[in-house]
């Protein structure tokens, strides 16, 4: 049996997708993946081969709509499955979902599967944007046409699939928990009891919230001189990305405390008392996950993928989106309440446990594609 999974970053492979890939493994599947940068030698390759993986480097563009580009990675796609000949295919994020299932139909693959992990950036309700976004359904809706199970990450985005008939009717969808998270791996931490400790983890972009992060930490650096304020992560290649001038103000004034791109983000974590994700909208957002397993309570938006982790009241404080008022109102009432820190930190990691290990979240995906 020969499973290949797709994905439009590398090292998502290992970081989101590893467990999984090991528990197909253990049923006996020969593991393939593909992906661009996965050059002979590079890091991640190196990690997967170590692990029995067999890796495949596609030309693929995680950004941008070039007709003649995106034509060359479907053709691509389709000559690695002529040649590999997998039984099953797996696709998560969205070009590989929609060239990756396109090319498995043309190559007659018999198991196709999709993994939505959030809208991104052509779903954003912004007018600029809705020829893009009309594009992007279409072909969603062309691609998942041709899958034998769609997975979400949250019940919103299959109910928008389904409203909008991307997601065609009488095609068979599953929601899980997110990507889950490790909780043997990612240990409750004591909290750091030396002031107020916030931390954000995410892509540098508009829609993950880090400019509403700075303007709040501003503000309530502002009020509270011994509040810090960590930013981890690095500058996409989008155009929502954060602008380099941007983020080197921040850095300059003080507002952000700039712990660059993390290979390992525990440390990171072990050093907040609350976590914050101003996103804009998820599948489940995994820092958080990660965040929770720590013990952290968690500030985050009342926004799909995102209101799923957070009881409000309970594990931490969802915030409307974009709204940096009440992301500073959050963050003081934290401040001044220390108990309550210590209290929401301690639900976290027992949700967590209950809902988001990540081997109950495999078991449900290895179950629906047909691995007993």
């Amino acid at each position: 049996m020969r499973f290949l999974m797709i994905a439009s970053f590398g090292e998502s492979l290992l970081n989101f997708r590893g467990p999984l890939i090991a528990a197909l493994q253990e049923k006996g599947v020969e593991m393939h993946v593909a992906a661009p940068g996965l050059p002979a030698g590079a890091p991640v390759r190196t990690a997967l081969e170590s692990r029995g993986v067999i890796v495949h480097d596609v030309a693929l563009e995680r950004t941008g709509m070039n007709p003649l580009a995106d034509a060359r990675s479907l053709l691509a796609l389709h000559r690695l499955m002529r040649r590999i000949r997998p039984d099953s295919v797996m696709c998560y994020t969205i070009k590989p979902v929609i060239y990756g299932l396109l090319a498995a139909w043309l190559a007659r693959v018999p198991r196709r599967f999709a993994l939505i992990t959030g809208l991104g950036y052509a779903f954003r309700e912004d007018s600029g944007r809705s020829r893009l976004r009309a594009v992007v359904q279409r072909l969603y809706a062309l691609a998942l046409g041709r899958a034998h199970t769609t997975f979400f990450q949250n019940p919103d985005d299959e109910a928008l699939f389904r409203r909008l008939n991307i997601l065609p009717a009488g095609k068979r969808s599953c929601i899980v928990n997110g990507s889950g998270v490790d909780v043997g791996s990612f240990q409750v931490a004591p909290l750091p009891d030396d002031g107020p400790r916030f931390l954000l983890i995410a892509r540098l972009l508009g829609d993950k919230g880090v400019r509403e992060y700075a303007e709040a930490a501003r503000r309530v650096r502002a009020r509270r001189a011994g509040a810090r304020f960590s930013l981890a992560g690095f500058i996409d290649a989008s155009p929502d990305a954060i602008a380099q001038h941007e983020l080197d103000a921040w850095i300059a004034d003080g507002t952000v405390d700039y712990l660059g791109r993390l290979s390992d983000v525990r440390p990171a974590i072990a050093g907040c008392n609350v976590y914050v994700l101003p996103s804009y909208g998820e599948g489940t957002p995994r820092s958080v996950l990660e965040a929770m397993a720590m013990g952290r309570p968690v500030i985050t938006t009342d926004a799909p993928g995102c209101r799923e982790t957070v009881v409000d009241g309970d594990n931490g404080v969802l915030v409307p989106v974009k709204s940096v008022g009440a992301l500073e109102q959050a963050m003081m009432q934290l401040i001044e309440d220390w108990e309550r820190v210590v209290r929401m930190g301690q639900r976290s990691r027992q949700i967590a446990e209950a809902k988001y290990d990540v081997h109950k979240v495999n078991a449900v995906m290895l179950r629906e594609m047909g691995f007993k």
